[in-house]
């Protein structure tokens, strides 16, 4: 828990983004307080990425910003906070201390910026970001880079532990989920997972912890759009009953 004392940590972003779950599922795990501050990323609006306000904070304009107004520190980057905090608070079951053990979790963290965020990432944001405008090849290519990121884990990563970096959950399994596990068929239905039982078995595991539900029910709200793209409304409600949820979790720590 926080010092009551201090002002909270923000976390500004947008609840359907997989790095803001990243870091919002971390800190819910942990109980630690913060304050969700809605960012819409691409948008130059006054609650945008693109503004100048949010730009002089983080030059790349992108999701989430982590700041802490009791110190001024500002983090950007969704690796970067959760390894951050899991120094700062000392949650070293999700980042080792030992030189061995964190090199695993930062050998898929690394693996996974080129490999499954940007996979996932092209199945996705066409049909949610078209201001990204992202070409139908670089699509198919996406598609091809997701199946190959399962293969390696289903026969990699999770051959011989059940978590990425061993048997327990750390910031690879978390990095990891909210880019895979947004394309099964209960959220976005937008990959076969049934020739990848590891994988399957993985996500299911991951459900377990405290978090899991809240920084999932903006995909719940969306669901299957593998048919057609959601309109604006039905993406804006999605992320409000996120934020919602993460905000009445965050009550109840409080109370």
């Amino acid at each position: 828990m926080s010092d009551s004392t201090a002002p909270l940590p923000i976390l500004h972003g947008v609840p359907f983004s997989q790095p803001v779950r990243a870091v919002t599922w971390l800190m819910l795990a942990h109980d630690l307080a913060f304050e969700p501050a809605l960012v819409i990323p691409g948008s130059a609006s006054a609650n945008g990425s693109r503004h100048p306000s949010f730009l002089a904070k983080n030059p790349a304009g992108t999701v989430p910003l982590y700041e802490e107004p009791d110190t001024g520190l500002v983090i950007a980057e969704a690796h970067a906070i959760m390894a951050y905090l899991c120094n700062r608070h000392g949650w070293h079951a999700f980042y080792p201390t030992e030189p061995a053990r964190r090199a695993r979790v930062d050998w898929y963290l690394h693996y996974h910026h080129r490999n499954v965020r940007e996979a996932s990432t092209g199945l996705v944001a066409p049909r949610i970001r078209k201001d990204l405008a992202i070409a139908e090849p670089i699509q198919r290519s996406a598609q091809a880079a997701f199946t190959r990121a399962m293969v390696a884990l289903e026969t990699g990563w999770l051959a011989s532990s059940r978590y990425l970096a061993g048997d327990a959950p750390t910031l690879a399994d978390i990095a990891a989920c909210v880019d895979i596990g947004q394309l099964l068929p209960r959220y976005t239905n937008l990959f076969d997972f049934t020739p990848y039982p590891r994988v399957l078995g993985w996500l299911q595991a991951l459900e377990a912890l405290p978090g899991y539900r809240e920084v999932h029910v903006p995909l719940e709200v969306l669901g299957d759009i593998s048919r057609e793209p959601p309109p604006m409304e039905a993406i804006r409600e999605a992320n409000l009953r996120g934020l919602q949820a993460v905000r009445q979790r965050l009550a109840a720590l409080s109370g």
